[in-house]
């Protein structure tokens, strides 16, 4: 779905409504897949073997030492597989990463295994296997396209923008002291907007979101009721620089407005 549509809270929800645990993994455009499953402290782990060569080590630090597996730090995947309990996972924005980082992520999300490569147990790679199952939801702005082979291990589901008396529901549920005829003439001219944007930058153009429009009636409610109405019945809009996130966008409105005045 496109940005601002509930794609992340979406996740929230899941996890609350069924009462298990929540990991969410954040994705950067500098993340690797390795991340998410854990990191190997292999810079403490060189020191505590100097310390320990010139028997340095307290005893605490000893029993660390003598046990790789300390040094390891589970990320958020790694938590959920370690967890008794079934959790919830979203890997929020995977489309922000580099594109070979789904396919890195294959073998974890079918078999449910992660192989720490710096720690051997019976001369084997050590293996976390899940001990129930996470639900793992994976959110894109379809920014790239994902890998062929990473999509046929998914279900897919977009989420569709909200329509009016939906948008409605999420204003009062947000201010549910809002008035309402500021809800329904805010909602209202916000959904203009999109469709006045959307016929003069295209469809796949970025649109003002849900997330936008909750903040710009915050900016509205500081006015009176009053004032907020009459200030949503003139050209342009109160507080563009809460919907609109660039100078083009500005522009291509304020000349819009003045072409449909």
């Amino acid at each position: 779905g496109e940005p601002g549509c509930g794609k992340t809270k979406l996740a929230i929800a899941v996890a609350y409504e069924l009462g298990l645990p929540f990991e969410a993994w954040y994705i950067k455009s500098t993340s690797r897949a390795k991340d998410g499953l854990y990191t190997y402290d292999t810079v403490g782990r060189l020191r505590d073997a100097q310390l320990a060569a010139s028997g340095s080590l307290t005893q605490a630090e000893k029993q660390r030492f003598d046990h790789p597996t300390s040094y390891v730090r589970l990320g958020p995947l790694g938590r959920a597989f370690n967890n008794d309990q079934r959790t919830v996972v979203l890997i929020d924005e995977i489309d922000k990463a580099d594109i070979d980082f789904p396919n890195d992520l294959l073998l974890e999300l079918e078999e449910q295994i992660i192989k720490v490569e710096e720690v051997r147990v019976d001369d084997q790679e050590m293996e976390i296997s899940a001990k129930a199952a996470p639900i793992i939801l994976i959110t894109s702005n379809d920014e790239k396209d994902l890998p062929d082979a990473f999509l046929r291990r998914c279900l897919f589901h977009y989420v569709k923008f909200p329509k009016y008396q939906q948008i409605v529901e999420i204003v009062k549920a947000r201010f549910p002291d809002i008035a309402d005829d500021l809800t329904q003439k805010s909602v209202s001219r916000f959904l203009e907007l999109r469709e006045l944007m959307a016929e003069e930058t295209g469809r796949s153009a970025k649109k003002v979101s849900t997330s936008e429009l909750l903040d710009w009636i915050q900016a509205l409610k500081q006015d009176t009721l009053e004032e907020a109405l009459r200030k949503l019945s003139q050209k342009p809009l109160p507080y563009l620089e809460v919907l609109l996130k660039s100078w083009e966008a500005h522009i291509s409105y304020l000349r819009l407005s003045e072409d449909t005045e």
